[in-house]
């Protein structure tokens, strides 16, 4: 979904910018539900107030849960056939790849300086150990980024006019 609402929501339409996207997606993992239906809402919202983060909602789950149906409806009949289980082998890396060229263009507006990419560091290293719950990894940066904010406000001196 990440890769999809890049192009449609920041390319395409313009609905979002870069930074608002990262934003959306790193609330929309600390909140219950579908990743891509919490930023749905979100975006909706923001361009049409609550009517708009409905229909949004319905939008973006609806044609997912039709599919879903009737993909499951016949999933378990084709599920041990090796053709379908070589080309679900071949989906999820072209997933894989679809995610990291996401990742990749987020990075470029994330990590723009040394606080940022020790953040990103510990996050990183956090997660793939699975020390702590995704949640609260998310949490956790965006406390470091205050942090980081105030520590830098702090070491500021105020323009005093000379």
């Amino acid at each position: 979904m990440l890769p999809m609402f890049q192009r449609e929501l920041v390319e395409k339409n313009k609905w979002l910018t870069l930074e608002e996207l990262a934003d959306l997606f790193s609330i929309s993992q600390c909140l219950p539900g579908i990743i891509a239906a919490n930023t749905a809402v979100f975006t909706g919202y923001k361009h049409k107030g609550i009517p708009g983060g409905i229909v949004s909602a319905f939008g973006v789950c609806l044609p997912s849960i039709i599919f879903i149906l009737i993909i499951a409806s016949f999933f378990t009949a084709f599920a041990d056939i090796p053709m379908v289980q070589s080309a679900f082998t071949g989906l999820r890396v072209c997933v894989s790849v679809l995610i990291i060229n996401a990742v990749m263009k987020l990075r470029k507006n994330s990590i723009v300086d040394l606080p940022s990419a020790l953040i990103f560091t510990v996050i990183f290293l956090l997660m793939v150990f699975k020390i702590l719950p995704v949640a609260v990894l998310v949490t956790l940066a965006g406390l470091f980024g205050i942090a980081i904010s105030l520590l830098r406000n702090r070491s500021t001196p105020k323009g005093d006019a000379e």
